[in-house]
């Protein structure tokens, strides 16, 4: 069965709290158990991640990699803007990845319309709320089970 990872970086764990007039009231706990019931229909497992901290991150992506994962859904958050390592990591485990932001980034402070991600992620979601994760997830959904379909 394969196994898809949901990593969220520094101050997601805040979801609900924070700043809900950009990031909602879903906690990142409400996010998590819908994805986890989307996976389950789909007969695929989930795992989550959150961590405030980059190594724990990029140990977090190394661990994929031997565990065989699938695919990575990412919300690297600040991250994004500022991790060479999270590439690097991302790069050496060739892992698919969707990249996620629950909010347009592109809309703004200027810092945050450079992401070191996308342009090695399979795709990418942003600006669509929480809802951007379920979009991935489906998008995950699809990719393995069509790759499962043609082995």
């Amino acid at each position: 069965m394969s196994t898809i990872l949901v990593i969220n970086g520094p101050n997601l764990n805040l979801l609900g709290q924070r700043e809900t007039h950009i990031y909602g009231s879903q906690t990142l706990e409400d996010i998590n158990a819908g994805l986890q019931t989307q996976a389950e229909k789909a007969g695929l497992d989930i795992d989550f991640v959150q961590s405030n901290a980059e190594h724990e991150i990029v140990e977090h992506i190394h661990q994929a990699g031997k565990k065989k994962v699938g695919l990575i859904i990412i919300n690297a958050a600040s991250l994004t803007h500022t991790s060479i390592a999270l590439r690097d990591a991302l790069l050496g485990v060739k892992i698919p990845f969707i990249e996620v932001h629950i909010s347009n980034v592109y809309s703004r402070e200027e810092f945050r319309k450079h992401s070191y991600l996308s342009d090695i992620a399979a795709g990418c979601i942003v600006g669509l709320g929480v809802q951007g994760y379920e979009l991935a997830l489906q998008a995950a959904i699809r990719q393995l089970t069509s790759s499962k379909n043609q082995d």
